[in-house]
């Protein structure tokens, strides 16, 4: 942590001599030496910007990668075609931030969109920059698939899990677990209607079910299903001693109206809310298009100023 420091010093150190350079120059000099000013300020806020975003994610798994997953709510096709929306949102903000993202499962909607899907994202802090994700995603719009234009309310729930830790002990015992293999059918299947390589696990003390069709190998899948039932399982296990885990979804815990952290308006006006944070852009279209590091901030912000 004490190199980013460093390094803003020694450019803060560079743009002092810039200044220096500034008194005693000519005009022509200053004009050059000025670019030399903006281009050094904007570097030393851009790293400042690193630097108060890493100073806010300082939790015990921020560092790890995450599992995402996307389901459908109350809305049909609409909800579908939310998740579609959601799940571009996101792989468009891991592109953008150099995260690697890959779909492990997916179903898709009966007429359109998705009804559920599942996806890694990795690269450092994936999962401290996304666990702002985590609930109800409201949409409000005019419908594509209402021939009388009327305006729809659609929504879908995000749950975003850290990939835990090898040093973190999760004991999963395999009397506790039923495997079932399928055939991949789905978009993720990379081999698909060929062989049963998708790979089901449940753990039957908690509930808890994962899916993974991403790779053609039986075998990869399932090490990749048994990681993410680790991560799920830790996590159920720490929502379990918060005892709050409703407040992801609402005191019913339902994917509705009354329980959404967020919402998305397309009409009749254009608005992006965080009900949490209050922090709102009103350029919808360029949220949707990955662009959700505003309310991650606040997100994130807010929730330190709640540990001090």
């Amino acid at each position: 942590m004490i190199k980013p420091f460093d390094e803003l010093l020694s450019q803060a150190e560079e743009l002092e001599v810039i200044f220096e350079l500034a008194g005693d120059a000519t005009e022509e000099e200053r004009e050059s030496l000025s670019g030399d000013a903006e281009t050094q300020l904007v570097s030393i806020e851009a790293l400042l910007s690193e630097l108060e975003m890493k100073s806010l994610l300082g939790g015990e798994l921020d560092k790890c990668n995450a599992y995402l997953s996307i389901n459908a709510g109350a809305g049909g096709t609409e909800a579908c075609d939310w998740a579609a929306m959601l799940l571009r949102m996101y792989q468009r903000y891991a592109e953008t931030n150099g995260f690697e993202f890959s779909i492990m499962d997916m179903h898709d909607g009966e007429e359109a969109g998705i009804k559920n899907v599942t996806a890694q994202i990795t690269g450092p802090y994936a999962f401290g920059m996304l666990k702002s994700e985590r609930g109800v995603h409201r949409l409000v719009r005019i419908s594509p698939f209402d021939s009388s234009s009327r305006r729809h309310t659609s929504f879908t729930a995000v749950d975003i899990i850290a990939e835990v830790d090898e040093d973190i002990e999760i004991i999963i015992e395999d009397k506790d677990i039923r495997v079932d293999t399928f055939r991949a059918t789905g978009a993720g299947g990379q081999h698909v209607n060929t062989t049963d390589s998708a790979i089901r696990i449940t753990h039957d003390p908690t509930g808890i079910v994962v899916q993974c069709q991403a790779e053609r190998s039986q075998h990869n899948n399932r090490a990749r299903a048994m990681l993410m039932l680790k991560a799920k399982i830790y996590e159920y296990e720490l929502d379990k001693q918060r005892k709050d885990q409703e407040k992801f979804y609402g005191d019913k815990g339902a994917i509705a109206w009354g329980s959404q952290i967020r919402s998305y308006v397309m009409q009749p006006y254009t608005l992006v809310k965080d009900l949490r944070t209050q922090a709102e852009v009103g350029n919808t279209n360029g949220v949707l298009d990955g662009n959700i590091d505003p309310f991650i901030t606040a997100f994130l912000k807010k929730s330190a100023l709640k540990k001090s």
